[in-house]
C-alpha cells in the first residue's frame, strides 16, 4: 500500500535567504535539536538548503521514491527514511539524473548510496549513513511520500528547513527557524568581526588561498 500525500511548501523565500550563509556549525550552538548525527556528505565542499519532501521505504522496495521524485519541485530536499536497513543502497547513479532534472537541491538518505564517483562528479549534494554495492528493487509494495519520517532520530515533517554543509545536517521547523537563523547571523556577525580585529581573517584567506592552488 502506497500512502503519497502532497507536498508542502513550508520554507518561504525569505528563509532561504535568511540561511544562505549560516552554517549548521552555527546553528549548533543555538539548539541540540534537529541534527542529523551519522550522516556524512558525499564530497566536500558541499552546501544544502532546501524545503523537505519526505519519503519512507521498507526493507527493498524504493517505489517510493520515484513517486517522491513525480512530486518534487527545484528547491526542494529529498530526505528518505529506510526504515533502519543500513545495508542496501536506494540512491544512485539515474536517480541522482533525475533529481539533477527537477533542479532540486540535494537528497538525504538514512541508510546507503551507491555510484558515489558519479555523484561526486556531478557535485549534486547528497549525504548517507554509508555507501553500499547491495541495491534495493522497485517492487511495488509500499511506501509514503511527504508524511513523517525519523532520520538519525529526528523527526522530520514535510516542508521543514534542511540546511547542510562540510559539517554536517540541521532539520529546523520553519515555526523556529526565524528565531534560530536570526540569532545564528548575528553570532556569525561578530565572529566576523572578531576574525578581523585580531587578523584571522588574513591568515584564514591565506589558508584558503593555498588549499586552492
Amino acid at each position: 500500500m502506497f500512502r503519497i500525500e502532497p507536498r508542502v511548501q513550508g520554507v518561504t523565500p525569505e528563509l532561504l535567504e535568511l540561511y544562505c550563509e549560516i552554517s549548521p556549525s552555527t546553528i549548533g550552538h543555538m539548539t541540540d535539536f534537529g541534527f542529523l548525527n551519522g550522516l556524512r556528505p558525499q564530497f566536500r565542499p558541499i552546501s544544502l538548503l532546501g524545503n523537505a519532501v519526505t519519503v519512507r521505504i521498507p526493507h527493498m522496495d524504493a517505489t517510493a521514491i520515484r513517486h517522491a521524485l513525480d512530486l518534487a519541485e527545484p528547491g526542494d530536499v529529498l530526505v528518505i527514511d529506510m526504515s533502519g536497513d543500513d545495508q542496501r543502497a536506494c540512491w544512485g547513479e539515474f536517480r541522482t539524473y533525475a533529481a539533477m532534472a527537477k533542479k532540486l537541491a540535494g537528497v538525504i538518505v538514512a541508510g546507503c548510496v551507491a555510484d558515489v564517483r558519479v555523484i561526486t562528479s556531478l557535485g549534486f549534494p547528497v549525504y548517507s549513513k554509508g555507501i553500499s554495492a547491495l541495491n534495493t528493487r522497485s517492487l511495488q509494495l509500499e511506501g509514503e511520500v511527504n508524511t513523517p519520517i525519523s532520520v538519525c532520530g529526528v523527526s522530520v515533517l514535510p516542508g521543514d528547513l534542511i540546511v547542510g554543509d562540510d559539517d554536517g545536517v540541521f532539520v529546523i521547523s520553519p515555526k523556529h527557524a526565524t528565531e534560530i537563523g536570526l540569532r545564528a547571523l548575528e553570532k556569525q556577525r561578530r565572529e566576523a568581526k572578531k576574525r578581523q580585529e585580531y587578523g584571522y581573517d588574513q591568515l584564514l584567506e591565506g589558508a584558503l588561498k593555498g588549499k586552492s592552488v
